[in-house]
């Protein structure tokens, strides 16, 4: 729903307003984004591709987009999956069919140190991959005046995919950043942006990050 005064998008690659974006940052935990631990505690070598893109692109370049968002005063909001109870008898059904638990307060369930939440970034714990079907976020984003919302996170083809959709579905302009994204192949990862360019930007965290520069220029000055 388009705010009284602000006209309502004609294209889906209408700029961000700043003002009006926050960023959502999809499970980059220690569960599902840190090598040796969680899904890979023992990584194979069919992991390589997956471990080194989190390692090598998205979280360095998360990072300096995170940096952006913060230095211009724009919220940053993280999903992680994590059970609200410790034998996870809240999860999804889908979750426990495929004997995916993160308990409550574990570690497995922080954000990985490299882009750690900082001061009262919030972080929203779910159980099955939709984060808009599994908790309060449409309801957070309406509280905080977010129209425009800027998805990075792992897995593209999965929990990625289907924040970017469901947000979509609900009206919010959405960008992917999919050098801020990772999943398992090369392939399911381009397959699953053909699929995002339909309800999304594509765009690079360089490009995200000139359209934060002057608001983030104007916070670092004051």
């Amino acid at each position: 729903m388009t705010p009284i005064g602000f006209p309502q998008p004609t294209s889906r690659e209408a700029a961000i307003v700043p003002e009006r974006t926050a960023l959502l940052v999809v499970d980059v935990q220690n569960y599902c984004a840190r090598r040796g631990e969680g899904e890979f505690e023992r990584p194979t070598a069919a992991d390589e591709y997956y471990l080194q893109r989190v390692e090598r692109q998205v979280l360095p370049n998360l990072a300096r987009l995170i940096g952006a968002f913060r230095r211009g005063g724009i919220e940053v909001i993280y999903t992680v999956i994590e059970s609200l109870t410790a034998d996870g008898r809240d999860r999804s059904l889908d979750h426990k069919l495929s004997d995916m638990h993160v308990p409550r307060g574990s570690r497995l369930g922080k954000v990985v140190e490299e882009i750690a939440p900082a001061g009262d970034e919030m972080v929203i714990p779910k159980t099955a991959s939709g984060v808009f079907n599994a908790t309060n976020m449409e309801y957070v984003l309406r509280n905080l005046g977010v129209e425009y919302l800027v998805v990075a996170g792992v897995f593209t083809n999965q929990c990625v995919e289907s924040a970017v959709r469901d947000a979509a579905d609900r009206g919010f302009m959405v960008t992917t950043v999919e050098d801020c994204c990772a999943t398992k192949t090369q392939a399911w990862h381009d397959a699953a942006l053909v699929t995002l360019g339909g309800y999304s930007r594509l765009r690079s965290a360089d490009q995200v990050i000139g359209e934060l520069g002057a608001p983030a220029r104007a916070a670092a000055s004051r």
